[in-house]
């Protein structure tokens, strides 16, 4: 899974990436090129199972992030910088939230709200010059030979191309399964899913999901394929450099169960449709990532392609049984190691055992 992590200059975008991802490595001046890290997606499943297998191998789900240059036409005029953001599942944009002397803006000018819009007309319009030029070359087609999926195509072009000129982005459009693969090659900027991510200064940190609550139910309310997190990149910053006790302490000193990382990723995650199933045993535990709603097939397919052609069971357990009965001879001994087939909606927190030929 790859986060495009995108917003205007100077509200703390780099700072989150390099908390995400522990990569300190200065960006290149004067280049667009993003830089990439990888996260480990933190599961209290998988520490716990892990304690109880004592693997010599612990697997997590990851998280590729990819830090952009700020949004700018400049920017999204440049091919290597559109074709990095293109190969992105979802967008995550941060906002300032907070006010800073440090930072070069009036006192009040703070606007999470239209600094979105701004960087959504932009997305917008990289979208627009896409669909005109496609249009251009389907309606030239369309001169030379009759053809009714040119047709079908343009006539989609042309819906998109009104929705992109009203500054609509096209994640807010509802589209048919052969729509949706008609457009898919072009990766359009302004369908990916959007994550966007308030950045509160320390002094609100204990109104943060009050805060939180105010933006997802006020003005990115009713927005398809939209979420809203919040995160205080200044305690983030400082929670990186704790252990883990003494992080759940400073968590607790401001009424937070969790860090903005998890809460980042659990946002992502449900904002992509995502989930993870688990596979355990003495050589490894693994946390594995699929849509919600797969079936029990595609969850072997992840795990290897031979093991989705060749299926022919799943054995499958809630985690949480497995571990308070100490493993598969407890849960058998309950009837709680249930045989699935192929057709099986896997859950999240299953711990499947694919039986393949």
């Amino acid at each position: 899974m790859k986060t495009a992590i995108i917003g205007l200059p100077m509200v703390g975008k780099t700072s989150l990436f390099t908390i995400l991802t522990g990569a300190h490595e200065a960006a290149r001046v004067g280049t667009l090129e993003a830089r990439v890290g990888i996260t480990k997606v933190p599961d209290a499943r998988v520490d716990a199972l892990a304690k109880l297998y004592q693997p010599p191998k612990i697997t997590y789900a990851t998280v590729e992030y990819l830090d952009f240059p700020s949004i700018s036409k400049e920017a999204l005029r440049d091919p290597g910088y559109l074709a990095s953001l293109r190969v992105a599942d979802a967008l995550a944009q941060v906002l300032r939230v907070f006010e800073s002397d440090t930072v070069p803006h009036e006192k009040g000018s703070v606007d999470p709200v239209r600094d979105f819009e701004d960087v959504e007309i932009e997305l917008i319009l990289s979208d627009l010059v896409v669909v005109e030029k496609r249009m251009e070359r389907v309606d030239k087609d369309r001169k030379k030979i009759k053809n009714p999926e040119l047709d079908h195509e343009f006539a989609l072009l042309e819906r998109l191309q009104a929705a992109l000129g009203a500054n609509q982005a096209l994640r807010g459009l509802e589209y048919s399964a052969d729509e949706e693969k008609r457009i898919r090659g072009f990766q359009f900027l302004s369908q990916k899913p959007m994550l966007c991510v308030l950045n509160l200064g320390e002094k609100d940190a204990a109104r943060l999901h009050e805060v939180e609550e105010e933006y997802r139910n006020g003005p990115f309310a009713g927005r398809r394929n939209t979420a809203v997190t919040a995160i205080c990149g200044q305690i983030e910053a400082e929670l990186a450099e704790l252990g883990s006790d003494e992080a759940q302490e400073m968590l607790a000193s401001y009424g937070l169960k969790e860090s903005g990382m998890e809460r980042l990723i659990a946002a992502t995650y449900l904002l992509l449709g995502l989930m993870s199933f688990l596979t355990a045993g003495e050589t490894e535990v693994r946390a594995w990532t699929i849509p919600l709603n797969s079936k029990a097939v595609h969850a072997a397919g992840a795990i290897h392609s031979d093991f989705e052609k060749k299926f022919i069971r799943a054995e499958v357990v809630n985690w949480r049984a497995l571990l308070d009965h100490g493993g598969y001879p407890g849960v058998k001994e309950k009837g709680l190691l249930r045989l699935e087939g192929k057709e099986y909606i896997v859950k999240d927190g299953d711990v499947l055992v694919i039986r393949h030929s």
